[in-house]
């Protein structure tokens, strides 16, 4: 039996020291090392697709009977690029709770009944459990096997018999090898398992969904090099107490990184939400100041959002400025752009921002749309209900321009917006469309007086 070496593997990072460090030297942790075992001369491992081969010209590839395979989930495609590419390793993320082993079966159920034989492998769950929650989802399928099971070689073994068109590991984090000593979970375990289920991907073809935990400071656990070596790296968000969830692509070999997927969590499972827009407005108040709708695209989808806002005096010594579904130092430049270029007095004023719906919203477009609902609750005067609200804020105060104007002009007619007030930098060449007055603005003051609200 070979000797084990003993060493400490940072458990965020994945460095490695003969003896236990406080603070990692790489990534800066406190406390991240752990004591792990390794067997002394392991053998290298085999080749991530097989057989070594020999050099051959890109276009002697064959890609002939290469397809997507199409899930049925409108959603879940969009977010994948327009379906499941063959032989590559999803990576699904989220919040204990979220709902990710329901999108997973509910996925695999789809696919068992369009393309053959499909593996679900449970390492946290009993048959029993799986049964009952596949009842609840009516997704039961004769063409889909069920593995309970942590054991990697067990599950290989598998593989081997039942030979099925994608597999889903859930979760990686509690699969383990027999042949590294170290826990489930830990750093050497979850790369070592992460790999072999890589090169069953690529070696045969087969698709392959590992869902993972997510830490409390967000990111998925594990090596953050886990990340980098699958193809796609999915996040499912969304607010434990809210029955939305946004399923977003924050890494895509084969598609955009810009999609997003919107369901909402039902009693029979994940229901695709078709039309979002109509959905994040449907509990606008009316005639309230702060409130306003912007329009962000998110991939090809472009997104009718309502953005709150509430402005009060301080009444201790340090202001508050608070934003929740937006970056919170884009609300900070903001204000300093209202201070400076339209004169109000904000310095002493508590300032919350909000994204309705549990959306998160990172595009530039919803600037203006931001300083608009700042100054609609710091004068206490409410924007026309159906005004639209789209431009980027520089620091000179100058609006700019932003892309796919008509697609978000053709959402807000769509849902019976009549204004729309953006940069007049993109009216140039505009194509008029029927039932909206596009006002071109040029800087913040002359957009808040296009608003009513100066």
């Amino acid at each position: 039996m070979p000797k084990l070496k003993t060493r400490y593997v940072c458990q965020s990072c994945g460095s490695t020291a003969p003896k236990w460090l406080g603070k990692c030297p790489d990534c800066g942790g406190w406390n991240t090392f752990a004591e792990e075992h390794e067997p002394a001369g392991r053998s290298s491992r085999e080749t991530l697709f097989g057989k070594p081969d020999r050099a051959a010209r890109i276009t002697d590839v064959d890609i002939s009977d290469d397809h997507r395979l199409l899930t049925g989930i409108g959603e879940f495609d969009r977010v994948l690029g327009g379906g499941v590419v063959q032989g590559s390793v999803v990576l699904v993320g989220g919040d204990p709770g979220i709902g990710k082993s329901t999108l997973m079966l509910q996925v695999i159920q789809r696919l068992s009944g369009m393309d053959g034989p499909m593996l679900y492998v449970s390492g946290e769950e009993s048959p029993r459990q799986m049964r009952l929650r596949a009842d609840r989802l009516d997704a039961l399928s004769e063409a889909l096997y069920l593995l309970c099971e942590t054991n990697l070689e067990a599950i290989l073994d598998q593989v081997e018999q039942v030979k099925p068109r994608a597999v889903v590991i859930d979760s990686i984090q509690t699969i383990y090898l027999p042949s590294v000593e170290s826990a489930p979970g830990s750093i050497s375990q979850v790369r070592e398992c992460a790999a072999r289920m890589i090169q069953l991907a690529k070696g045969r073809n087969v698709p392959v969904f590992l869902v993972g935990h997510v830490t409390k400071e967000g990111a998925i656990a594990g090596p953050r090099a886990l990340e980098h070596i699958v193809d796609t790296v999915l996040y499912f968000e969304g607010e434990r107490h809210q029955t939305y969830r946004i399923l977003r692509a924050v890494k895509n070999r084969f598609g955009s990184t810009n999609e997003i997927g919107i369901f909402e969590m039902q009693e029979r499972g994940l229901i695709e939400v078709t039309n979002p827009s109509e959905l994040f407005l449907s509990e606008r108040p009316a005639k309230v100041s702060g409130s306003v709708v912007v329009c962000s695209v998110e991939g090809t989808r472009p997104l009718l959002v309502e953005l709150q806002a509430l402005v009060t005096p301080a009444n201790y010594g340090l202001p508050q400025r608070v934003a929740t579904g937006m970056d919170s130092r884009r609300v900070a430049m903001l204000l300093a752009v209202l201070e400076k270029r339209t004169g109000m007095h904000l310095g002493t004023q508590d300032v919350f921002v909000n994204v309705a719906g549990g959306v998160r919203l990172d595009e530039p477009a919803i600037d203006l749309g931001t300083a608009a609902a700042i100054s609609s609750s710091f004068r206490d005067v409410p924007i026309a209900p159906h005004d639209v609200v789209i431009g980027e804020v520089g620091l000179g105060g100058e609006i700019r321009g932003v892309s796919q104007v008509e697609k978000r002009l053709r959402e807000a007619q769509k849902l019976g917006f009549t204004r729309c007030v953006l940069a007049a930098r993109n009216t140039k060449g505009l194509a008029p469309i029927d039932g909206i007055e596009v006002i071109g603005v040029n800087g913040v003051y002359q957009a808040l007086e296009a608003l009513g609200i100066v």
